[in-house]
């Protein structure tokens, strides 16, 4: 015989309480959607980037924080390195904020800086293996600029001219890379240009050093060498290294970490409470009902089971929707900010399971007054 259908019964009942138990789920779900989206892309920048950085051990100041806040140490720690066995190349990189000013509205914005020797292959992006683009690179006052930057710097036209810290700044090409939340734009240009544009700026003074290493060479053994090397002005990361130790700075850190780990919390919070008010209201308008039941001989299990049901039906029901407009929302970040905002299969499985166990909590908290309803009451 089939069974009636009880939990999804009860839901039904109301269709008003049930419309807003589900809008509250979806707001719910949609809150942590976004925040483990933004979440997401501020890892993603981090990887991409040293992704396209062709380097397998880093060189920077131990007062460094992450990327974007590098300090300055003395190039001359490249040279040191240059007979280590192991070491292919040692290549240095520039890295500064500068002011660039929209042709268009002229409105100065800062964008980030590299700059780079032109022959050094510093950047795995294809735009810039090529023989011209060393070429615009070593010409004087000129710039790649990335794609991916924002539409307030302005057009990108190669040949474009504008302003750069009040230098004339010309438009020689471009290139894909992302700024992330670092930065809303970057450029590369020649360390040759990177000096003059920053005087007095010393060329002997560098932000980073990259270091490639032989092949089939052990990347931690040649680190540890360097480490025993070097001064103490100077720390040696491997790749995995620096990602990690960018991540946990913007993760454990700074605020924007804090904040999207709270959102996830607070939304997390804020669904159970609201199911937990659907449900306990539920229950406390069939208490007559539930008292029957456990007249008629269904045990507190049962009920407990009815219950729990209407807590994963809701569960369901609220994850549909608020995952539909996460969706749309994470394509309108992307167009609006070109962060890497992307739905991953292991985010979609993340937030259902916690819309389950977020839902199924309220339900535990609520069924104790069905599981204790008297019999007596029906009377």
């Amino acid at each position: 015989m089939q069974r009636t259908p009880l939990a999804l019964l009860n839901l039904l009942h109301e269709k008003t309480r049930l419309i807003v138990a589900i809008a509250g789920v979806a707001f719910a779900v949609l809150l942590i959607f976004m925040n483990l989206g933004f979440q997401g892309a501020l890892l993603a920048t981090t990887v991409t980037f040293y992704e396209q950085l062709q380097a397998d051990i880093f060189l920077t100041s131990p007062e460094s924080l992450e990327i974007s806040s590098t300090k300055a140490f003395p190039r001359t720690r490249l040279v040191q390195i240059a007979g280590v066995e192991g070491v292919e190349r040692a290549m240095p990189l520039y890295m500064e904020y500068l002011l660039w000013r929209n042709p268009e509205t002229r409105i100065s914005r800062a964008m980030f800086v590299f700059g780079i020797n032109p022959q050094d292959p510093v950047f795995g992006m294809p735009e810039l293996q090529t023989r011209a683009a060393q070429q615009v690179l070593e010409t004087p006052n000129t710039v790649l600029i990335d794609r991916l930057s924002r539409e307030e710097f302005g057009p990108q036209t190669v040949g474009l001219e504008t302003e750069a810290d009040r230098r004339r700044v010309t438009i020689g090409g471009q290139y894909t890379l992302g700024g992330g939340f670092a930065a809303d734009g970057t450029l590369i240009m020649s360390d040759q240009n990177f000096i003059r544009f920053f005087a007095p700026r010393p060329f002997s003074q560098i932000n980073l050093g990259l270091i490639q290493v032989e092949s089939g060479a052990n990347v931690d053994a040649i680190a540890t060498t360097l480490r025993r090397l070097l001064p103490a002005d100077v720390q040696v990361l491997t790749r995995r290294e620096m990602i990690q130790n960018d991540l946990q700075f913007w993760l454990q850190t700074t605020a924007i970490g804090f904040i999207f780990t709270l959102g996830v919390i607070v939304s997390f919070i804020v669904g159970t409470v609201i199911v937990y008010q659907i449900l306990y209201t539920d229950i406390r308008d069939h208490m007559t009902e539930y008292a029957t039941l456990k007249a008629m001989g269904y045990s507190g299990r049962y009920l407990f089971g009815v219950v729990l049901q209407e807590a994963v039906i809701l569960a369901i029901a609220g994850f549909v929707p608020g995952w539909v407009v996460a969706v749309g929302l994470y394509r309108l970040t992307r167009e609006a900010t070109n962060l890497p905002m992307i739905m991953t299969v292991n985010r979609l499985v993340l937030v259902l399971a916690l819309t389950v166990v977020m839902c199924s909590l309220s339900g535990l908290i609520s069924v104790r007054r069905a599981v204790t309803a008297d019999p007596a009451e029906v009377f």
